[in-house]
């Protein structure tokens, strides 16, 4: 049974919702995060869902590190966890929905969707829709998400790409039953640049700048009852400190956050090319003993002095020339590979690791070499959503029969000539098993499309870290035994 505890913070805190994907949710919760860190407050950014580039956003509104909140891939336990740990000291959290209010994993349940997490943190709903040719419409609109979950408390309704003041008071007067807090007239010089895989990642100022972020807060100040909208926040209910376990609970309940003596370190490939990591992974390393040292494949010649490499995804075919050019970093991997140094590659990190990639342009630029096969960029989607892996061999992560959840969504494929014989995942959807091949494996190194989130299986950490821990003993001549790791169930 779920009961709140007088232990657990309580942290004021909304939901940013909308009616559908490009509705203003990222430019809401950006312009609302700057109007109120100019009032001295600190505010901690969360995203519900899988979605790498909008944290980017939060980090460049806040200062501070977003975390991913995906009820599918973590589960209940891990997500709260995660909120009141990554929390704690704020004055205000603000969390960015996914697509609509209610959509997620599955269109016959919650599952993964923003009301799901909304629910759990038992945060008010900040509803944001698209106005744009609206009236009375908009009351309508309001009504119906309002009822469709009782359960769910709603802040306020923020009126977006309004025509003018006079249409703003206009949907004001529409009488809806979840009160108008404000608006934002229609701003497309301060819309958030674009590319492929969604927008720009921002923590790139050349790309995005900060007269963007400022302009949005700027907004808010102006358009927004600032005061109404934190009130709202301020009225949250405590958080339930025990959960039930049910079918979302996590493959594994999450690890204890504990101070851990270094064990090893492990590189972690970040520069334009690579950072889509999830930070929960991150901090279960860390969790595990592994001190984490950034390094650069487009900008080092050389590996740092690591045990093991992480390298998650990103834009590898954008930088897919300069990559190909740094042949000191690539023959450094190549080398660490051969010697038996583990290393994990999520989708960017395994089109690096292949033999080439050849882009849109027909040119293919070669990479390291340690995945058989080359990948190609393609025009359209190749693979998108959720899906929960197997593995039929140990491997960096774990022995046979580990299990995790993560995502895909990619351009591109791994194409060879002949077949894949070196492939350990078994993969399955919510609709059924995925037939193809997937999570490659040479040796000590394990690369594949599927970005995982490790709080579905915190153990995979911690043998990670054991892996790299036991490879540096190796190299210095000593023996050590790894620990010991049971597979998920």
């Amino acid at each position: 049974m779920s009961v709140a505890s007088e232990d657990t913070p309580n942290i004021p805190r909304l939901v940013v919702a909308a009616g559908g994907s490009g509705g203003g949710k990222t430019s809401v919760t950006v312009a609302l995060c700057r109007a109120f860190a100019s009032r001295g407050l600190r505010v901690a950014m969360y995203k519900c869902g899988p979605d790498y580039l909008d944290p980017t956003y939060h980090q460049r509104a806040s200062g501070y590190i977003s975390h991913n909140l995906d009820g599918w891939m973590m589960g209940q336990d891990a997500v709260r966890s995660t909120f009141i740990r990554t929390s704690a000291g704020a004055d205000l959290a603000l969390i960015e929905g996914v697509m609509g209010l209610f959509d997620g994993a599955s269109p016959q349940s919650d599952a993964g969707s923003t009301a799901e997490i909304a629910r759990w943190l038992a945060a008010p709903v900040l509803l944001v829709l698209d106005c744009s040719g609206l009236a009375r419409t908009v009351a309508a609109l309001a009504q119906g998400l309002a009822r469709f979950d009782p359960s769910l408390q709603f802040a306020g309704l923020i009126c977006n790409r309004v025509g003018s003041r006079g249409h703003l008071d206009l949907l004001r007067q529409a009488g809806s039953e979840v009160p108008v807090v404000g608006g934002f007239p229609r701003r497309d010089a301060l819309a958030f640049p674009e590319r492929h895989l969604g927008l720009r990642t921002a923590s790139d100022p050349d790309a995005v700048g900060e007269e963007l972020f400022q302009s949005w807060g700027a907004l808010a100040a102006e358009w927004l009852d600032l005061d109404r909208i934190l009130d709202a926040a301020r009225r949250s209910q405590p958080i339930a400190a025990q959960v039930t376990g049910g079918p979302e609970a996590p493959l594994i309940a999450p690890l204890p956050q504990s101070a851990v003596s270094c064990r090893c370190r492990i590189g972690i490939a970040r520069d334009e090319a690579f950072h889509f990591y999830y930070e929960d992974n991150l901090e279960l390393l860390r969790a595990a003993g592994a001190e984490l040292v950034n390094f650069s494949p487009i900008h080092d010649q050389r590996l740092p002095e690591v045990d093991g490499i992480y390298i998650g995804g990103g834009y590898p075919e954008v930088y897919a020339e300069q990559l190909s050019t740094n042949t000191g970093m690539r023959a450094q991997l190549a080398a660490a590979a051969r010697a038996g140094m583990p290393i994990y590659a999520e989708c960017g990190g395994l089109m690096y690791l292949a033999q080439a990639i050849r882009t849109l342009d027909g040119i293919s630029h070669p990479m390291v070499g340690v995945i058989a096969g080359e990948a190609h960029m393609r025009d359209r989607l190749q693979a998108l959503g959720y899906v929960e892996v197997v593995t039929a061999a140990a491997s960096p992560l774990g022995p046979a029969g580990t299990r995790f959840r993560g995502h895909q969504f990619r351009y591109s494929e791994l194409v060879a000539d002949g077949d894949f014989s070196n492939c350990i995942y078994g993969m399955r959807t919510r609709r059924g098993p995925l037939h193809e091949r997937e999570g490659y494996v040479m040796d000590n190194v394990l690369a594949s499309y599927v970005h995982g989130h490790w709080a579905s299986n915190p153990a995979i950490a911690r043998h990670f870290v054991s892996q790299c821990a036991a490879s540096a003993a190796a190299a210095r001549g000593a023996a050590v035994t790894p620990a010991a790791v049971t597979p998920a169930k």
